[in-house]
């Protein structure tokens, strides 16, 4: 429990703009997912995700992922495409939500997003948008979808 109330409090302190969508209930998982993302936590990462099977669209092969493992299998070639193009230090922060519609139980979210990184050392800067699936209700949001979409990385500060 204090785990839990610590992620809160540090969510709130620091994820700035990762918490940046209007609707807080519906922005709870993905603000979780980013944080844990960023902080390496991927068992706290999936806690967010549906458990019948996600899907997962990113730009490093094999660019599409689905299925009851498709977070964790995201996550190794992920790692594996980090490391052979030594990449490190890969943060994710969200912008303000572009588009919000909650229909019942489902959710659909646009988010602008900044990926920033180190590639050999050289740091690295990618703005892009993700877009989210939820299902749900209320305070209980799972994602069941994302994908991110942008144009190529290039030097940043």
């Amino acid at each position: 429990m204090r785990t839990l109330i610590g992620l809160a409090l540090l969510a709130a302190t620091v994820a700035g703009p990762a918490a940046a969508i209007q609707d807080n209930s519906v922005s709870a998982p993905i603000s979780a997912f980013l944080l844990a993302f960023n902080g390496g936590d991927m068992k706290v990462a999936a806690s967010q995700f549906v458990t019948g099977g996600t899907s997962i669209i990113d730009e490093f092969a094999p660019h599409y992922w689905v299925g009851t493992t498709a977070l964790a299998q995201w996550a190794a070639d992920y790692d594996k495409d980090a490391t052979a193009r030594g990449i490190s230090g890969g943060k994710v922060v969200l912008g303000k939500a572009t588009r919000t519609e909650v229909e019942g139980g489902v959710a659909y979210v646009v988010v602008p997003a900044t990926y920033t990184f180190k590639q050999r050392g050289t740091a690295m800067l990618e703005d892009g948008q993700m877009t989210f699936a939820l299902k749900g209700k209320a305070k209980a949001w799972k994602i069941a979808a994302w994908s991110w979409t942008g144009p190529a990385p290039k030097p940043g500060k």
